[in-house]
């Protein structure tokens, strides 16, 4: 392991990231495991909830991950009536997603408790606060680079 300058790591603000992660996941979270799901399932809903009729190939770019990682995932949801899976109209090899009204209702479920902790947590900040704060997670954005895409499911 190379030698690091302790001295150099923003150390509050990591545990803040942390805490605040922890603690922005938990009531999605405990939604999700009445129904024996987690939070890979919880980002696909959201993002083809987003973007109705997104393909795969996108999916797989915004979460950056491989196709055997969102396999599984994507078989449950589909197979629990979440996700409809369609052939495109020009290509009939692509494949396009669509939430179905209950996957609509998922994943409104699931982002309700976390846009009230948003709204909550910025409720006495000025426009300006609140312009910096999404301009800060905007430069948080973007994979170091030459990480290469994780083998996992997620979370």
């Amino acid at each position: 392991m190379p030698a690091v300058d302790e001295s150099k790591i923003d150390f509050e603000t990591i545990e803040l990231f942390f805490f605040a992660y922890r603690d922005f996941v938990s009531d999605p979270d405990a939604i999700l495991a009445k129904i024996e799901m987690g939070r890979a399932h919880h980002r696909v809903v959201y993002f083809v909830c987003r973007q109705p009729g997104m393909m795969v190939t996108d999916l797989l770019e915004i979460l950056q991950i491989t196709k055997q990682s969102l396999a599984r995932v994507l078989k449950q949801l589909i197979d629990s009536g979440y996700i409809r899976q369609m052939a495109g109209a020009k290509d009939r090899r692509q494949r396009r997603l669509y939430p179905t009204l209950a996957g609509r209702e998922l994943a409104l479920a699931l982002s309700e408790p976390q846009s009230r902790r948003i709204s909550d947590a910025m409720q006495d900040l000025s426009p300006e606060q609140r312009e910096g704060v999404l301009t800060f997670l905007r430069a948080m954005r973007g994979r170091a680079e030459g990480l290469e895409t994780v083998e996992t499911e997620g979370d």
